[in-house]
């Protein structure tokens, strides 16, 4: 059960067990008030809940949704209907270097991608070999040069792109 301290409104969790029927006295452990607690003392009035919603107001709400819903279908029927009408306009001359356009973009993105997804799987093979290092060269002693060599070769063109910033 949860008491509350009535000199500094603490609260605090007892056990049921802790307090008898006829009650006992309780000290507040921040601070030290003294007063007798009985567990009749319970508020017992029941709670309820207050009827004072306006039917009224929560109508008129609806009806605005309805009506802003209904006033945005119209918008998008106009709006599609205008676009639709906009396309039927244009030549099929604008259409076709529309169309180019859009695939001379598609295949300098596809570029950039693909130049992207390289450089993560070469920088992750380099990692994999840095981890694997050891175990490598115990199964495949002749690694050891090649994989030598590659790591002083990462470390030139690392110093050379830091010279050029």
């Amino acid at each position: 059960m949860i008491i509350t301290c009535p000199n500094c409104n603490k609260k605090f969790k007892i056990e049921n067990s802790l307090i008898p029927d006829e009650g006992r006295d309780l000290q507040c452990g921040s601070c030290n008030h003294i007063w007798f607690y009985n567990n009749q003392e319970k508020n017992t009035e029941v709670l309820e809940l207050k009827q004072e919603i306006i039917s009224e107001d929560i109508e008129t709400k609806i009806e605005n949704k309805e009506d802003k819903t209904e006033e945005k279908q119209q918008l998008e029927k106009i709006i599609i209907t205008g676009i639709n009408n906009k396309k039927k306009e244009e030549n099929p001359e604008t259409q076709k270097s529309r169309t180019t356009l859009k695939k001379t973009e598609n295949k300098g993105s596809k570029f950039f991608s693909y130049l992207i997804v390289f450089i993560i799987s070469f920088v992750a093979l380099i990692i994999l070999l840095d981890t694997l290092k050891t175990p490598l060269i115990n199964v495949f002693p002749g690694l050891e040069i090649i994989i030598f060599n590659l790591f002083e070769t990462l470390q030139d063109i690392k110093l050379f792109i830091i010279d050029l910033i």
